[in-house]
């Protein structure tokens, strides 16, 4: 999969667009200054697990004994579920505005950093097997999440109830095939490894192609 494909991907895990009403809504009862400082906290927060989850995650698997295909079958299951319910959200529960101020959850997880963003950290730095690249992605995918959820306000404002749910809608519906592809990739390489076939690559490598000889006629 490609890098823009991978950072356009894991924003719309992060769903910031999804989550504005829920910032709004947790955050309402602070003034404005304070609420961008919380944002930025929580939002560095959600960072930094999700830059562990990268650098660490792999070691985890291996002591675990999972493999690469059997993390892509979970991983886009999982994202599945999570496109569902961009698609056909829930009615919000506001009781959670009347408690102090937030810290690490739920904010910055599991809404920005939650199960689905993480697990699609893991399933690209496997594919990648560089960390470094696989950073760059997690912030890049990071930066437009920062900036829509710390002008929330303003957008929830801009683009309406209505907007805001056709944005969810269009990210649910592209994470949907993203996670249908990760699913049906991982099954064939789960299949192939049960069965003891030899993934497209390496049959090539094993039978190397030999130019076809012709016998010469002796008169």
């Amino acid at each position: 999969m490609p890098i823009f494909a991978m950072t356009f991907s894991l924003f719309f895990v992060l769903n910031s667009l999804g989550n504005v009403p829920l910032f709004v809504g947790l955050l309402t009862k602070f003034e404005v200054k304070r609420q961008r400082q919380i944002i930025l906290r929580e939002l560095l927060i959600a960072l930094l697990i999700l830059l562990l989850f990268n650098f660490f995650g792999d070691d985890v698997l291996k002591l675990l004994g999972i493999s690469q295909p059997v993390l892509g079958v979970a991983g886009g299951t999982l994202l599945f579920i999570i496109a569902l319910g961009m698609i056909f959200p829930r009615p919000m529960d506001n009781h959670d505005s009347k408690r102090s101020e937030p810290l690490i959850v739920p904010l910055a997880t599991p809404i920005v950093a939650g199960p689905g963003a993480i697990t699609t950290v893991m399933v690209y730095a496997e594919q990648l097997q560089n960390v470094w690249i696989m950073s760059s992605i997690i912030l890049l995918a990071w930066i437009p999440t920062f900036i829509i959820l710390l002008l929330s306000s303003n957008i929830k404002h801009f683009l309406g109830k209505k907007g805001l749910l056709a944005c969810q809608k269009l990210g649910g519906m592209l994470i949907s095939l993203i996670a249908v592809q990760m699913i049906c990739t991982g099954v064939t390489h789960v299949l192939q490894d049960a069965l003891y076939i030899p993934h497209k690559e390496s049959v090539h490598s094993i039978s190397p192609s030999r130019p076809r000889q012709t016998p010469q006629l002796t008169q």
